[in-house]
């Protein structure tokens, strides 16, 4: 398969050939002078790098010890205040107006950045050759955190007061240079050179404070000049401006103490008159509201200590995420109204429902389009379950890696080979998985409804996708929320320069903040784009956790040279079976033109009143639904038989194969009239749930290879009898077990409030036994969720994940809210229930009112 673009810069690569100095007068430069080599490279000109000062390793000792000193006082200074007053000022600060807020971090920061992330801000401001001449927004850029818009509310100082004024300097010099990051590639800092010398500002002893931004000589030790290439420390110019970031920091937030303590006078502060107190506990977000967001971890990551690698966390959301797309499958398969529903929507967000810029729809024949979103369908939900399940799998050996070599890591020295290498192989597959979802964004966003009048067709063609060209409607001017959301929006699904400089987890939480915080902005955003939002949101979140290994995950970048081959090797072992579903259900071999008739949701084919009272006509409809459904993927799983190699060392092929059950419609059977003398008897009917069938009919049975792994069986286990194994092609006649359901263990009860009780009777609900529900807000679904031992969090787009705390399981599940109603209806509500059952065995039996 097609890897995803690499934009740093590779040596060997055909591009690299423009660097190799052909028509340089190499007896022209001075190898003393780093100006003379970089105007000799073509630095300091349009698309060059900067050209740097050039110090000498007194004058960068010089600097870096009056910085050093300064941050030790400030920090001192600020850690003395804090262990006294910060009880105070948190309770001071919360009760201030905005005005006031204002008012003391503008006299502590003269002239600081007005909005959130004003270095994004800044970028767009300048041209590259403005910011390389002299940017007038160094502060923007190096303190990116530092703006009004962020700091006067009501946690985030005191969280910055908190991590920086009890947490050593050296704890932040990796996210320090992180955040100036953006600063460097854009070039509008470019710090001073100094060659072969390396500055220590990681891991620093706090008992040896002379250490902090001590430089080596690489002359003096072999290992001073592996320090900096492995980037564990620093080069001089770095280290230069992570100093120059904490001194003016730790002095702003001196004066912030000072401020809101403004009765006390300054040598006052320290004096036995304030003994020392206990450190006041701050209360975390999900205290307040109930559950966790990524949106607000996202915000508040800049002024916290910098987090440590969790990969129980990583492991949590993917798992969760595979189990995810397996249930979307299982739901196609099983559902006729979901794959309706899923397949209609993936109508409203195709190119060809735009229209030109004359008005004129596209001129597609209804055969080749249901063909495409067909194959689009089938082709999405098996590349969900490869995927997931894949980096699933790797999560949890990454787990079992870390805890095998815990006692051998070590901030000075560097990872067990083993354990690096599943490292860099991680970080290669969660950069390729981001390939699929930025990919779809590109295909569907301004196609879909809510942001189709942005948009006109450009060009069509009756046999290649590809040339459906969307463009911006000329007819329309952006407003400036509309400029911002497509910027961010096309930014990454164009996946270039833009993308690598600012980070994909920048341009995400800029997403979801925007999202978040302007209403015109949500509204634009379809339930299906934010579905792929809250996909994109979760692998984001896995590459964020590895930046934050530090000091290793600097070093990243450099260690991976040496380790990619092997890494794209196993990458493209790996996905052969992935290209083989490609092909098969791509366009151009044009076998779902075969299918069209039995998937394409036309003359009530799918017509399933699953939530009408059962009568004749009903279940004749729903018996009928189902059958269709069954062909349609029957169909389906020959194609893949043929086409992808039977699905061989597949994910979506251990699932089909496994004993997982598709609940299906007996026949309707009439109940026995009731007795002249029984007048209140009541008519009995087959319950919608009685009939069970396989998973999939034509793989049912099949040999799994014995060399991969099992896939974990869901709680409720199904007994099977009379499967046989299929060397040849199978037929639907030769499978057909007869499965019952048994439960591992007698199920618990939940006594749980009337609110809840109205969730879980909707979610499980009976139309023999009560009237069809109405729907159920999102909020009423969260209290119920959390009530029964979840802890419900939100993470980007409408995905959110529910964690159990108080339960007998492990696994977390998640869900999407609805967009943009915020409701669930009768439909959505019987899936997730389905969901539910087929992860914990839930049932509606198990909840009643609690006494």
């Amino acid at each position: 398969m097609d890897l995803r673009p690499r934009h740093q810069f590779d040596p060997w690569s055909s591009d690299a050939e423009r660097f190799d100095g052909s028509g340089i007068n190499f007896d022209d430069i001075d190898f003393n002078d780093p100006a003379s080599i970089f105007k000799a490279l073509g630095g300091g000109g349009p698309g060059g790098l900067p050209i740097p000062e050039s110090q000498s390793p007194d004058s960068v000792r010089r600097t870096a010890k009056e910085r050093r000193d300064r941050i030790f006082a400030s920090y001192a200074k600020l850690h003395d205040i804090l262990e006294r007053h910060e009880d105070t000022i948190q309770k001071r600060w919360a009760k201030k107006k905005k005005a006031q807020r204002l008012q003391i971090l503008l006299k502590a920061w003269p002239n600081m950045a007005p909005n959130h992330r004003p270095d994004f801000e800044a970028f767009l401001k300048e041209s590259e050759q403005q910011r390389m001449l002299g940017t007038k927004y160094k502060e923007w850029f190096m303190w990116p955190y530092i703006n009004q818009e962020d700091l006067y509310r009501p946690r985030l100082l005191p969280l910055l007061l908190n991590s920086r004024g009890r947490h050593h300097p050296c704890t932040f010099a990796g996210i320090d240079a992180t955040n100036t990051k953006f600063a460097f590639v854009t070039k509008a800092v470019v710090p001073i050179f100094l060659n072969e010398h390396t500055m220590i500002l990681n891991g620093v002893d706090e008992r040896q404070p002379d250490d902090y931004g001590k430089l080596l000589s690489w002359d003096e030790h072999p290992s001073n000049f592996e320090l900096a290439m492995s980037q564990r420390q620093f080069l001089p110019g770095e280290g230069l401006i992570v100093l120059e970031v904490q001194d003016r920091l730790l002095s702003f937030l001196v004066k912030c103490c000072t401020e809101i303590l403004h009765e006390i006078p300054k040598d006052q502060l320290l004096s036995s008159s304030y003994p020392v107190q206990p450190e006041p506990h701050m209360k975390e977000e999900s205290e307040t509201t109930g559950f966790d967001s990524f949106a607000i971890l996202a915000a508040e990551a800049p002024y916290r200590v910098p987090a440590k690698l969790d990969f129980g966390r990583i492991e949590s959301l993917l798992g969760a995420q595979a189990a995810s797309s397996e249930d979307h499958l299982w739901s196609l398969r099983e559902d006729p109204n979901y794959f309706v529903d899923k397949a209609l929507e993936l109508q409203e967000h195709r190119p060809e429902t735009l229209k030109d810029r004359w008005g004129k729809p596209y001129p597609v024949n209804e055969e080749v389009l249901w063909s495409r979103i067909l194959s689009s369908l089938v082709n999405t939900a098996y590349m969900e379950v490869e995927v997931y399940n894949e980096l699933h799998r790797q999560a949890k050996e990454l787990q079992g890696l870390q805890e095998k070599y815990a006692k051998a890591i070590s901030v000075k020295e560097d990872l067990p080979r083993e354990y690096l290498r599943a490292l860099l192989k991680f970080r290669f597959y969660l950069y390729q998985a981001t390939k699929g979802v930025l990919g779809e964004l590109k295909q569907t966003v301004m196609s879909s409804p809510p942001m189709r009048y942005l948009s006109c067709r450009a060009q069509g063609s009756l046999r290649d996708l590809n040339e459906v060209a969307v463009a911006f409607n000329p007819h329309h001017k952006m407003t400036p929320v509309e400029t911002r959301l497509v910027w961010l929006l096309r930014t990454l699904w164009e996946d270039g320069m833009d993308l690598f400089l600012a980070s994909q987890p920048i341009i995400v939480d800029e997403l979801e903040r925007l999202l978040e915080t302007e209403k015109e902005a949500s509204r634009m955003i379809s339930s299906y784009v934010a579905g792929l939002i809250g996909q994109l949101s979760i692998i984001t979140q896995c590459m964020r956790q590895l930046d934050c290994y530090q000091p290793w995950a600097r070093s990243f970048e450099t260690l991976n040279l040496d380790h990619e081959d092997s890494i794209q090797a196993a990458f493209a072992e790996t996905s052969k079976p992935w290209a083989a579903i490609a092909r098969a259900t791509s366009e151009k071999q044009g076998r779902f033109h075969s299918l069209v008739r039995l998937g394409k949701p036309a003359s009530k084919r799918f017509f399933y009143p699953v939530d009408k009272r059962r009568t004749k006509e009903n279940v004749e409809a729903l018996r009928s639904a189902e059958g269709n459904l069954d062909e349609f993927w029957k169909g389906v799983d020959r194609i893949m038989y043929k086409d992808a190699n039977n699905l061989e060392n597949t994910f979506v092929r251990r699932l089909l194969t496994q004993s997982r059950s598709l609940q299906r419609t007996p026949e309707w059977v009439e109940s026995p009239a009731p007795c002249a003398d029984n007048k209140g008897a009541k008519t009995t009917v087959a319950n919608v749930d009685d009939l069970i069938i396989p998973f999939s009919s034509f793989f049912f049975g099949l040999t799994v290879p014995k060399s991969e792994p099992p896939t974990p069986s869901p709680k409720i286990k199904v007994k099977t009898r009379g499967t046989t194994n299929a060397p040849t092609e199978p037929t639907a006649t030769e499978q057909t077990p007869t499965p019952d359901l048994i439960t591992d263990n007698e199920q618990p009860t939940f006594s749980v409030d009337a609110r809840s009780i109205k969730v879980f009777r909707t979610l499980f609900y009976n139309p023999n036994i009560t009237s069809s529900p109405g729907e159920i807000p999102w909020s009423d679904f969260l209290h119920a969720m959390t009530c029964t031992g979840f802890m419900a969090e939100k993470l980007y787009g409408s995905v959110w994940q529910f964690r159990p705390t108080s339960l007998d399981v492990e696994r977390a599940i998640q869900f999407h809210e609805p967009h943009p109603k915020g409701k669930l209806t009768f439909m959505m509500a019987r899936r997730i229930g389905r969901r539910l059952n087929r992860a914990y065995g839930w049932m509606g039996s198990m909840f009643v009112p609690e006494k």
